[in-house]
């Protein structure tokens, strides 16, 4: 198993979700590819860490579908699946239309100017073919809502039904283009004009077409 090109982990003590994050972005990215087998002491040897938080990383990587564990064999990054993908996106867009009703009520200027700069970096990383700047720009547009929506289970099931959807972004980065920076943007007319259905609606259909577009 080839190992990301990019430095592990700090040489110090580590909190286990350090290793799971750096496992996770790997994944992620496309620097651990579908299909790749996944060797805890590779993995190990990587970010300088024992084999336990490794197990407990590759763990919650299989219960959020980047992992595929098989048992007594190998465990693998997990292939893409375009089922498995249309079940994420639409769990994750009937999660985030629901952040957004709860949030709605809370967005005032200082949210609002926020997620227009986070639009306006997605416009910025989209026409610089900066995969990473664009995802990260898309999750800080979203991340207001969430923030928001004051509901930290919301929070935490996003996060994990969402990797899927990232990855899968990520590999096929060539294809998009600027769909949801138009879909962000009526959301936002929707929120300045006080249309709450009209923002969780249009939440909705952004996460359901946020592969394709």
């Amino acid at each position: 198993m080839p190992v990301p090109a990019t430095a592990g982990l700090p040489r110090r003590a580590l909190l286990r979700d350090d290793v799971y994050q750096a496992i996770r972005d790997a994944i992620v990215r496309g620097e651990l590819k579908p299909g790749e087998q996944l060797r805890d002491t590779e993995l190990s040897a990587w970010l300088g860490v024992s084999r336990t938080p490794i197990r407990e990383a590759l763990l919650r990587l299989n219960r959020a579908g980047l992992v595929t564990a098989e048992p007594g064999r190998a465990t693998r990054v997990t292939a893409e699946d375009p089922a498995a993908i249309a079940d994420a996106q639409a769990v994750a867009a009937a999660l985030q239309a629901l952040a957004m009703s709860l949030a709605a009520p809370h967005l005032g200027p200082g949210e609002i100017t926020r997620m227009e700069t986070a639009n306006d970096q997605l416009t910025a990383a989209l026409a610089a073919g900066d995969a990473e700047a664009a995802i990260a720009a898309d999750d800080a547009f979203h991340a207001v809502a969430i923030e928001q929506a004051g509901n930290p289970i919301l929070a935490e099931h996003l996060e994990s039904v969402t990797l899927m959807l990232r990855r899968a972004e990520f590999l096929h980065f060539d294809a998009m283009n600027d769909a949801s920076i138009q879909q962000h943007a009526r959301i936002l007319a929707a929120l300045r004009d006080g249309q709450v259905e009209a923002a969780v609606e249009l939440t909705r259909e952004n996460w359901l077409t946020i592969i394709t577009s």
